[in-house]
């Protein structure tokens, strides 16, 4: 929006960035073996559909209401993963997954996927706070599996505002270059050194995300 976007141009634009890199990461925790393929195929369908109905209301609810309840959220998450007792599970890429539960997985799914295709800021610490406090999973395997419901929201969203002509692509396709290079090293970092990074990492971006949002106008 700083760069001359309208609102809707902005979110539709943020979704191409998002959506490369969100499957440059979603390729990296495949290929490690960490997503659960069993609870993902329901809660992706899920996320689908929620996206789907999140950017129907785009411009019909009052963005700005939501804009100033999303800090507090990122605060309050970033309160939760940094006094977080440690779920059972994989702390590092070697150690096995642990499962999922597919109900649960896809109840947070859905409303934080409308919500993605809403708006989007802090979706993905959203989906993480989900699967590690109501889906009980241990971290690394939150961050794995919270990759795919997160591409699933942004390439719905991408779609459906790129046949309605709002993506701006001087802007997005840069950006995604980015965010595709970006997210490669990010989730092989992830992968190395699992919860001691992933947990640090988490805070600190929730806490930017919130003091950039409340600071701007």
């Amino acid at each position: 929006m700083l760069a001359g976007l309208s609102p809707v141009e902005a979110i539709a634009t943020n979704k191409l960035q998002g959506t490369a890199g969100v499957a440059a990461a979603t390729v990296a925790f495949w290929k490690a073996g960490h997503l659960d393929t069993k609870a993902l195929r329901r809660a992706i369908p899920a996320a689908a559909a929620g996206a789907a109905i999140g950017c129907l209301l785009v411009g019909a609810l009052d963005a700005t209401l939501l804009k100033r309840a999303i800090p507090a959220a990122l605060i309050v998450i970033a309160i939760y993963f940094a006094f977080q007792r440690p779920a059972a599970g994989p702390a590092i890429a070697s150690a096995p997954t642990a499962l999922l539960s597919p109900t649960r997985t896809s109840l947070i799914a859905f409303p934080v996927a409308a919500y993605d295709g809403f708006l989007g800021p802090g979706a993905g610490a959203f989906y993480m706070a989900g699967l590690t406090s109501l889906a009980r999973a241990p971290l690394l395997t939150a961050l794995a599996n919270t990759k795919p419901l997160n591409l699933t929201s942004n390439a719905v969203a991408l779609t459906i505002f790129a046949i309605s002509g709002n993506l701006v692509l001087w802007a997005g396709l840069p950006m995604a270059l980015a965010q595709f290079a970006g997210s490669r090293l990010g989730a092989a970092s992830a992968l190395r050194h699992g919860a001691p990074l992933i947990r640090p990492a988490i805070v600190i971006a929730s806490l930017l995300l919130a003091a950039r949002l409340l600071w701007t106008p």
